[in-house]
């Protein structure tokens, strides 16, 4: 069984990593700690709040005691914003705290793109404007090229997991970009697990989002197999390869 633990901060779309669970099959378990959560803003101090370093430790710990094979922190604005090397620095403090191969949802995304061998990419962003931007610059650091960004404007993270899916799904698809060769949907608090494969239908590319490539990057990390076909999306069908790390060395 690998256990993979995810941090999580407040409430919003928790019940996704269930669903992943079980669209996976019955030797993973995705547990996750809920982090604390000031206030629920997509607003760039707030944020900084979220995914401060007293915070993912006293979580990172916790799942320490859980004794999983991996840890991911999964906010990608809550990563992001802190730049390329706070996001770094970042996980690595989550790391030292759980004490076991630790990432987050921002780097998952690069890490996802490399194994795919896309760095043309559509975003269809839920966050407001001035913090998708922050997501961009994160991509561009990595050598990602954005066609195009979307931002749906979305206040909070709650009001993201009440998001309907034929709203998600309509957001999604309405927001490709012709030379793009995916289309990211960067926000852990949005439901995917089932939308995933309908919208790669839809536009006929791949799609990555938040928590799959959240728990994509977890799998990868605990060295399992994540090459499996009942898994939603293209990311699964394809695995993990050896995905050259983006994350400093320590």
């Amino acid at each position: 069984m690998t256990r993979v633990g995810f941090l999580y901060p407040g409430f919003s779309a928790e019940d996704d990593y269930k669903a992943f669970e079980e669209l996976l099959g019955g030797d993973v378990e995705l547990p996750l700690v809920h982090t604390l959560m000031r206030e629920d803003a997509h607003r760039v101090d707030a944020l900084l709040d979220v995914g401060g370093e007293d915070v993912l430790a006293e979580g990172a710990r916790e799942l320490a005691a859980m004794e999983v094979d991996s840890a991911v922190w999964a906010c990608t604005s809550g990563s992001f914003v802190f730049g390329w090397e706070g996001a770094g620095k970042q996980v690595e403090g989550v790391r030292r705290a759980a004490g076991v191969p630790s990432s987050s949802t921002s780097f998952a995304f690069v890490h996802a793109l490399s194994q795919l061998r896309i760095s043309r990419v559509a975003i269809a962003a839920t966050y407001p404007d001035d913090v998708a931007q922050r997501f961009v610059e994160f991509l561009t650091e990595a050598g990602v090229t954005v066609l195009s960004l979307a931002s749906h404007g979305i206040a909070t993270a709650a009001e993201v997991g009440r998001l309907g899916p034929d709203d998600a799904v309509d957001f999604v698809i309405s927001n490709d970009h012709t030379r793009a060769d995916a289309v990211l949907v960067p926000d852990t608090a949005l439901h995917s697990a089932h939308l995933i494969e309908p919208m790669e239908a839809l536009l006929g590319k791949t799609v990555l989002t938040a928590n799959q490539v959240s728990v994509w990057e977890g799998l990868r990390l605990a060295g399992a197999d994540t090459v499996r076909p009942s898994g939603p999306g293209t990311l699964f069908r394809v695995g993990a390869g050896a995905v050259r790390s983006a994350l400093p060395a320590r």
